[in-house]
């Protein structure tokens, strides 16, 4: 079932919470909500769920309207973050909750519980209690009372929020996999660009109200919008150039910026991620910004540097393998060379 949310707005008080806003959610697919505390994130997926009320536009389920339906009767499933399970109920009767309100027969009942259980792999576990389980484990079991009634999309609000990296990581996987065997058109809220990434279909970054970007993963991370979706998709470095005859001068470098040539000369502002630049320790005859080693950090698979750039007056993050760090091998205190494999490059209009 697809999703239409045409020109939603919401305010509680003085305060905007979405300013017009319109989403096309395809039926079958996972799409993430995505952005900072107080971009809108929550208050749309409730106004979707039927639990707010705009205060204008509309939602439709197909080509039914229901912005004005009631949350019980839009056979929505919604997952909270802190599980919400009944702590006096067995993982079976929590389960079970939806489909004995709805007055359906015992053997009825049991036999979806059983096969939600094997959906979510707990098998074994239905007359544990929620404070016998895992937090990893309780989330699964919220999924499944969710999809007991048999709901026409799922609604989740930062559902990994509350679990530790390790759980998160294992609970993203088989996400991802259960919507591959449901095919459940499916809506998360989060904050965390890796999350989203990794397991939505499409992405929708939100900021105080408004969408900023919506595409496929790839396409937001590799051609971010403007410089607030650079910014919070990770670290990145920020220059202040300017634009000359379609190039972005930046110091002594001259880069291509064939998106800009129309541009006169004025301001831009660059835009550089960690993994995107290069160092050496001569200049080689290239383009390059001189800097000066301040910080190493070699735990993981990342090894990261932080520069200091005596020219812009800034420190420079940078990410390389750590063969690349083993064979420079440089220390704190060493100067060194850098320069940009790729760079974004947005008019100074754009305000982050």
């Amino acid at each position: 079932m697809s999703i239409e949310v045409s020109h939603i707005s919401k305010s509680f008080g003085s305060f905007a919470a979405l300013n017009k806003v319109s989403i096309h959610v395809p039926g079958g697919s996972l799409l993430a909500l995505l952005g900072p505390s107080g971009s809108g994130k929550t208050t749309l997926l409730r106004i979707i769920a039927g639990l707010e009320t705009a205060d204008c536009g509309s939602v439709k389920y197909e080509a039914e309207d229901v912005t004005s339906t009631p949350a019980r009767d839009r056979q929505v499933g919604f997952v909270f973050q802190h599980y919400a399970l009944f702590r006096h109920m067995t993982v079976f009767e929590n389960i079970a909750f939806g489909l004995r309100v709805r007055k359906m027969k015992n053997s009825i009942i049991s036999e979806r519980v059983r096969e939600l259980l094997r959906l979510v792999r707990l098998d074994g576990l239905e007359r544990r209690f929620p404070s016998q389980l895992s937090g990893g484990q309780r989330q699964r079991v919220a999924l499944a009372r969710a999809l007991a009634i048999r709901p026409k999309l799922l609604l989740l609000d930062e559902p990994f929020g509350a679990l530790d990296a390790k759980v998160r990581q294992e609970l993203r996987t088989w996400l991802r996999q259960l919507h591959q065997d449901i095919h459940m058109t499916t809506l998360f809220v989060t904050h965390d660009q890796e999350e989203a990434f990794e397991v939505a279909d499409q992405v929708v970054v939100m900021n105080r109200g408004k969408i900023e970007q919506a595409g496929a993963p790839h396409e937001v991370f590799d051609h971010p919008a403007n410089p607030f979706v650079m910014d919070f998709l990770g670290n990145v470095n920020v220059f202040q150039g300017r634009f000359h005859e379609g190039k972005v001068q930046l110091g002594g470098l001259s880069l291509d910026c064939p998106d800009h040539a129309k541009e006169g000369v004025g301001e831009a502002r660059v835009y550089v991620r960690p993994n995107e630049l290069d160092v050496h320790r001569t200049a080689n005859g290239t383009q390059s910004l001189a800097a000066r080693v301040q910080h190493v950090h070699r735990a993981g698979p990342i090894a990261k540097l932080q520069l200091a750039n005596r020219e812009f007056g800034i420190n420079l993050n940078v990410e390389m393998t750590p063969e690349r760090f083993a064979e420079l091998a440089v220390v704190i205190g060493d100067d060194v060379f850098v320069s940009p494999r790729r760079v974004r490059v947005f008019s100074p209009e754009y305000v982050i």
